[in-house]
C-alpha cells in the first residue's frame, strides 16, 4: 500500500508571512517599500534559499520551547517537514505555532522567525542579513521587535526601553547595541570562504558540522566532567572580555576515549604577554602533580555565539599539531567555546560548544606513506646544493595559500617528514 501524502499545515496565525510568486520575490531586490513590508510578508524561506543564505537539508531546523525540542527538515521549495510526524508546513510561523500549541494550548500566534533556528541560529538573523544586502535602507527595528517579543514570551531576559523615560539606566544603550550586533553575526560555511588571505576578517564565525553530516566517522569520543563545565562557565561569566583556560585529562588509546577531568583557568589578560608564560608554567606543574595530560583548551565569546571564528580555527589547528607531535602516535586536542551572555542562547544557560578541526589531506598522506619502503629520503640531496626537503619546500611554496594557518600546517608536515627516517 503506497504511503499517504504528508499533511500540509498552513495555519500560522496572524503573524504568518504570505507566499509570494517567483516574480514577486525577484521584485524585492528593486522594491523601495518600507521595512515592514519586507519583514512581515516579503522575505520567505524560499527567498533565502534562492539567494544562498540557507540550504535545504535534513534536521537543520529546530524549535526549543518550554523544555521541548522539535526538529524539522528544510525542503527545496522552502517548506518545512516536521521530522516526528512528516507533516509539511508552509512557513516557520505555521510550524512554530503548531508545535507550541502542542505544549501550550493557550499559545496564540507569534513570529516563527524568532522561534525557529537554522543550524543553531534564529531565522530572523538570516532575514536581517538579507535586508542588509538587498534593502540597506529598510527599518531594521521591526526585525528586532519580532525577536525581542519572542524572547520575552519564552522566558528569556528581554531589555526594554521606554521612549517617555529620558532617565534610562547607565549602560542600557550599550546592551541594546551589543544585542543587535550579535544578531547580525551570521556564521558561514567554511567551504564557501575560498582561499584565505589577509583581507579576510579573522573574526568571521564558521558553522560547525557533525561528522555524520560529512559522511565521516568521529575519530574519538569525549567525556567531560561536570566540575569542568561548572568552572569553565563560572570563569566565562566573570568578565565581558574573552577568557582562556586549559583542559587536563587522559587519553585512552584502546577505547579512543578522551576524558576531560579538570579545567585550569588562566588568571591573566589576553594582552598581558609578560605574565602569560608564568601562568602557563603554573598550569603545567598542576597537570604534572595530578598525573594529567594537556588535552585541550577553552575560551569565551562573551556576547557572541559559541561558534569558532577563523582565528579560533587557526589556533585549534595549531594546538592539535603541537599535541600530536612528530611521532607516530595520535593525541587528540579538544577545543571548547563558551557563550555566557549571548541573547540567542536557549534560556539563561550558557551555550558550551566542543569542536575539533579535521586535518588537511596532506597530513593524512604523510601517515599513509610513513612506513612505505619506497618513501623518499628527504635528507638526501636532489642536486649538489639542494636536498629533497629543500626541493619539496620550494615546490609547495609556489602553490600554498599565503596565510599563517597553512604555513603552520606545512611546517608541521615538514617536521614529520624529517622524523620519518
Amino acid at each position: 500500500m503506497p504511503p499517504s501524502s504528508p499533511q500540509v499545515v498552513e495555519d500560522g496565525g496572524e503573524e504568518d508571512e504570505e507566499e509570494l510568486s517567483g516574480g514577486e520575490e525577484a521584485d524585492l531586490r528593486s522594491s523601495s517599500g518600507r521595512g515592514s513590508l519586507l519583514t512581515r510578508r516579503g522575505i520567505t524561506l524560499r527567498v533565502l534559499l534562492k539567494d544562498g543564505l540557507v540550504e535545504p537539508g535534513d534536521g537543520v531546523l529546530a524549535i526549543h520551547y518550554l523544555g521541548k525540542n522539535f526538529v524539522g527538515d528544510l525542503l527545496n521549495d522552502g517548506k518545512i517537514r516536521w521530522v516526528e510526524t512528516g507533516q509539511i508546513f508552509n512557513s516557520p510561523s505555521a510550524w512554530a505555532t503548531h508545535c507550541k500549541r502542542l505544549v501550550n494550548p493557550a499559545k496564540k500566534s507569534g513570529c516563527g522567525w524568532a522561534s525557529v533556528r537554522y543550524r543553531g541560529q534564529k531565522l530572523v538573523q538570516y532575514k536581517t542579513t538579507w535586508l542588509h544586502k538587498y534593502q540597506p535602507s529598510a527599518d531594521m527595528s521591526l526585525v528586532s521587535e519580532e525577536d525581542d517579543d519572542e524572547d520575552e514570551e519564552e522566558g528569556k531576559t528581554a531589555v526594554q526601553t521606554d521612549e517617555k523615560n529620558k532617565n534610562t539606566k547607565p549602560g542600557l544603550h550599550d546592551v541594546m547595541v551589543s544585542r543587535r550586533t550579535d544578531r547580525e553575526r551570521v556564521p558561514v560555511r567554511y567551504c564557501t570562504l575560498g582561499t584565505r588571505d589577509a583581507a579576510r576578517d579573522a573574526h568571521t564565525l564558521v558553522e560547525l558540522s557533525a561528522f555524520s553530516a560529512i559522511n565521516r566517522f568521529q575519530p574519538f569520543n569525549v567525556a567531560v566532567s561536570s566540575n569542568v563545565l561548572l568552572l569553565m562557565d563560572f570563569h566565562c561569566h566573570l568578565t565581558t572580555s574573552e577568557v582562556v583556560g586549559y583542559l587536563g585529562g587522559r587519553w585512552d588509546t584502546n577505547t579512543q576515549l578522551l576524558t576531560v577531568l579538570r579545567a585550569f583557568p588562566c588568571r591573566t589578560r589576553l594582552a598581558d604577554r609578560d605574565s602569560a608564560s608564568a601562568v602557563e608554567e603554573e598550569i603545567c606543574q598542576n597537570l604534572f602533580m595530578r598525573g594529567l595530560s594537556l588535552v585541550g583548551w577553552y575560551h569565551s565569546h562573551p556576547r557572541g555565539p559559541a561558534l569558532p571564528s577563523l582565528q579560533d580555527i587557526d589556533s585549534q589547528m595549531d594546538h592539535q599539531l603541537r599535541l600530536q607531535g612528530s611521532n607516530n602516535g595520535f593525541q587528540p586536542c579538544l577545543g571548547i567555546i563558551c557563550g555566557p551572555y549571548y541573547h540567542g542562547n536557549q534560556g539563561v544557560a550558557s551555550t558550551i560548544t566542543p569542536f575539533w578541526v579535521v586535518p588537511p589531506p596532506e597530513m593524512l598522506l604523510v601517515d599513509y606513506y610513513r612506513a612505505a619502503p619506497d618513501l623518499v629520503q628527504f635528507n638526501q640531496y636532489w642536486c649538489p646544493d639542494t636536498t629533497m626537503m629543500d626541493k619539496i619546500k620550494g615546490s609547495l611554496s609556489c602553490h600554498a595559500p599565503k596565510d599563517q594557518a597553512y604555513s603552520q600546517i606545512l611546517e608541521h608536515i615538514y617536521s614529520q617528514l624529517c622524523n620519518m627516517h
